[in-house]
C-alpha cells in the first residue's frame, strides 16, 4: 500500500480538474457541485450561489472574504485585515462543517477541519460555487452545512494587473493561456504584500502595538489535451504565504494537484477518472510548532442518461490522509498519524412533467472512526411557468480532526480521543421560487438542521467527547432584477443557531444579516456599483458583539488599448465594528488596480 500511495501522489504532480468541472455553454449559469453533474442553475433543486470571474473582477477587491460575505447564509469572521485568520460559517454551522474543494480536491486543514480562507489567492480563482445544505450523500464527510468549490483560473490570451491600496498594500499578477481545438494551457502568477494594521486591541492578551502584515505568493497552471474520445485535464495551485501576528510570524504553504481523464464510453455513458492530492505546511517558529498534512484521492465516476428525463450517477472514491504535528523545540513529533476512506455513491434524477426528483446515497468506510451511510432526497414542483416549490432532506457527518483524535493536549488537558466518532446531522428545507420578467427573480427558503454528537472538550481534564447538540433554524430570501443597464440584488438571512443543551446561541453567528447591491453598466463598458452589508448583535466568548453596517463602492473604467482601471472603497463611512472580540477591523480602505489584456 505504501508503494501504491507513493505512485498515486506522484501521478498527481500533473494536477487536474475533475471531469465535469468545465461548465457547459448555455444562456445561464451552469453548476456542477450540487449534483456532481453539469446542470443549469435554475434546474438545481438545492440552494446554490455562483461567483464567476466577471463578478470577482467587478468587485475590485484583494481577497475572497468580502465576496463571500455578500452571499445569503454565509457569515464571515476575521480578526484584522489581509492574511489574518478567518472563518466562514455556512447556514449557522461551525467553520469545519463546510466541505471546501479546489478543483474537486479536499483542502480543509487536517488538524482543525476548517479551511484557512486567508490563504486563498483571489487572483487565482475563476469561479466559486456555494451549495447550501447537507451534501454528504454525494460528497461524504464534512458537508453538514454545505459545499464550497473553488475552480482555479483559466486564462485565454495574455494579461497583467497592478494593484495598490492604503495600509501600504501593493500587488502584481500576470498570466497567459492558449486554447485550441485539441487542447490548451494556462499559467497565472500573483504576488501581494501589505503592511496591514494592528491585529489586536489592548484588551487582547497578546497585544503588541505594531502593524501585522502579510505577503501572499501564488501560481496556478492548467492544461488539457484530447485523446480521441477522451480528454486529459490537469491543474495546479501553489501558495506560499508569510503572515505576521502580534507575537510572531507564520509561513503557510499549500499545493493542490489533480489529473483527470474523461469522455464517452457509449452513446449515453460518460465517465471520469480523477487522481488528486493536496499538501499543506504551517510553520510557526515563535511557538515552536510545525504542522504537515497530505492527502491523496482517487475517484471513478459514471453518468448514464438513458432518456431525456432520467439520469444515473454512480462512483467509487478512495482517500488517504496523513497529519504530523512537530515540536521544533524538542525535535520530536507530537503525533504522526494516517487514515484512509473507501467510498461508494449513487444518485438518480427523474423529471416527469412538472415534477423533479433527486435521490442520492453514499457509504464511507474510514479506518479511524468507522463507517457512515448518508442519504438525501429533493423534490421540485413547477406551478406554471413562473413558480416552483421545492422540498429536500439530507444527512451529513463531520469526521473528527487529527487534533481531536490524537493531540496529547497541554499538560494532559484538552487532549484528543481516539474513540471519537463522527458528528451527525439531519436537515430539512422548503423553498418557493418566482421568476417574473417584470419583477425579477425571488426565492424564499426555510431550513432546520439538527446536529448530534458534536465534539466538545468536556471530559476528564477537558478531553474531547461526542456530547454536544445543536439546532439551527433559518430563513433565506433572495431577489435580483435587471432593469436595462441597472442591476439590483438583495438577500437577507434570519437564523437561530442554538446549543440544544444550554439554550445559548452559537458564537459569532448573527441571527440577522442582509446585503444590498446596486450597479450601473454603461455602454462604454464602464460600471459603477454600491454594496451594503448589515449584521445584528451576536455572542462571543464572555461578551456580545454589537451589530454593524458597512458600505462599499466599486467601479471599472476602460481606458482603451486593452487597459482598464479598477477601483474599490471598503468601509466607506469608516465605521468602527468588531467581528472577533479584542481584534481590530480595517477602517476605510481604498484599492486601485490597472489591468491590461491583449485583444
Amino acid at each position: 500500500m505504501t508503494l501504491l500511495r507513493s505512485c498515486l501522489f506522484a501521478a498527481t504532480s500533473f494536477a487536474a480538474l475533475p471531469l465535469l468541472a468545465q461548465p457547459v455553454t448555455t444562456g445561464e449559469p451552469v453548476v456542477v457541485t450540487a449534483t456532481r453533474q453539469s446542470q443549469a442553475q435554475s434546474d438545481v433543486l438545492a440552494a446554490v450561489s455562483v461567483l464567476d470571474r466577471d463578478a470577482i473582477e467587478a468587485a475590485g477587491g484583494f481577497d475572497v472574504l468580502g465576496l463571500l460575505r455578500q452571499l445569503p447564509g454565509l457569515d464571515v469572521v476575521r480578526g484584522a485585515g489581509i492574511g489574518q485568520q478567518a472563518a466562514v460559517f455556512l447556514r449557522g454551522t461551525n467553520a469545519n462543517h463546510a466541505l471546501v474543494l479546489i478543483d474537486g480536491v479536499r483542502i480543509s486543514a487536517l488538524g482543525t477541519g476548517a479551511y484557512a480562507w486567508e490563504q486563498l489567492p483571489l487572483a487565482q480563482i475563476e469561479r466559486i460555487e456555494v451549495v447550501r445544505g447537507p451534501r454528504a450523500a454525494l460528497w461524504g464527510a464534512d458537508a453538514l452545512g454545505g459545499v464550497i468549490q473553488i475552480f482555479t483560473r483559466r486564462n485565454i490570451g495574455t494579461q497583467w494587473a497592478l494593484h495598490a491600496g492604503n495600509h501600504d498594500t501593493y500587488g502584481v499578477e500576470a498570466g497567459t493561456g492558449r486554447q485550441r481545438g485539441n487542447g490548451g494551457f494556462g499559467l497565472h502568477a500573483a504576488w501581494l504584500d501589505s503592511r496591514g494594521t494592528n491585529a489586536t486591541t489592548p484588551a487582547n492578551w497578546s497585544f503588541d502595538p505594531d502593524r501585522d502584515g502579510a505577503t501572499l505568493r501564488s501560481v496556478s497552471a492548467n492544461a488539457r489535451h484530447s485523446l480521441g474520445d477522451q480528454e486529459l485535464q490537469a491543474t495546479l495551485l501553489h501558495n506560499d504565504n508569510d503572515i505576521q501576528f502580534d507575537q510572531g510570524e507564520s509561513n503557510t504553504r499549500q499545493q493542490v494537484l489533480a489529473l483527470a481523464l474523461e469522455g464517452a464510453l457509449g452513446p449515453d455513458w460518460q465517465h471520469r477518472v480523477t487522481l488528486g492530492g493536496s499538501r499543506d505546511r504551517l510553520d510557526t517558529p515563535d511557538s515552536f510548532t510545525r504542522y504537515h498534512s497530505q492527502r491523496e484521492q482517487a475517484d471513478w465516476q459514471h453518468h448514464l442518461a438513458p432518456s431525456h428525463n432520467d439520469a444515473l450517477t454512480l462512483g467509487l472514491s478512495w482517500l488517504h490522509e496523513r497529519g504530523r504535528q512537530h515540536d521544533s523545540l524538542t525535535g520530536s513529533d507530537v503525533y504522526a498519524q494516517s487514515r484512509h476512506t473507501a467510498s461508494a455513491f449513487v444518485a438518480w434524477q427523474r423529471r416527469a412533467g412538472a415534477h423533479a426528483l433527486d435521490l442520492s446515497g453514499r457509504y464511507d468506510d474510514n479506518s479511524a472512526y468507522g463507517s457512515e451511510s448518508s442519504f438525501g432526497a429533493a423534490w421540485g414542483w413547477e406551478l406554471g411557468r413562473t413558480l416552483r416549490f421545492t422540498a429536500s432532506w439530507g444527512q451529513g457527518f463531520r469526521a473528527p480532526t487529527m487534533n481531536e483524535l490524537y493531540s496529547p493536549g497541554w499538560g494532559g488537558w484538552y487532549a484528543g480521543n481516539p474513540a471519537l466518532h463522527a458528528e451527525h446531522s439531519d436537515s430539512a428545507e422548503l423553498g418557493l421560487h418566482w421568476h417574473l420578467p417584470a419583477a425579477g427573480r425571488f426565492s424564499l427558503r426555510a431550513f432546520r438542521n439538527d446536529i448530534d454528537g458534536l465534539i466538545d472538550f468536556a471530559g476528564e481534564n477537558a478531553q474531547a467527547l461526542n456530547i454536544a447538540r445543536a439546532r439551527i433554524d433559518g430563513v433565506e430570501i433572495e431577489w435580483d432584477r435587471q432593469l436595462g443597464y441597472w442591476h439590483i440584488g438583495a438577500n437577507a438571512t434570519w437564523q437561530d443557531p442554538l446549543d440544544r443543551d444550554s439554550g445559548a446561541r452559537l458564537l459569532r453567528r448573527p441571527p440577522r444579516k442582509a446585503n444590498l447591491s446596486l450597479e450601473r453598466i454603461f455602454t462604454s463598458g464602464a460600471r459603477v456599483g454600491i454594496e451594503g452589508h448589515a449584521a445584528s448583535q451576536r455572542p462571543d466568548f464572555g461578551t456580545r458583539l454589537p451589530g454593524y453596517g458597512l458600505l462599499a463602492l466599486h467601479g471599472q473604467w476602460p481606458l482603451g488599448g486593452g487597459f482598464r482601471l479598477d477601483g474599490r472603497i471598503d468601509n466607506l463611512l469608516d465605521r468602527d465594528y468588531t467581528l472577533v472580540d479584542a481584534y481590530n477591523t480595517p477602517g476605510l480602505t481604498v484599492l486601485l488596480g490597472l489591468r491590461w489584456q491583449a485583444r
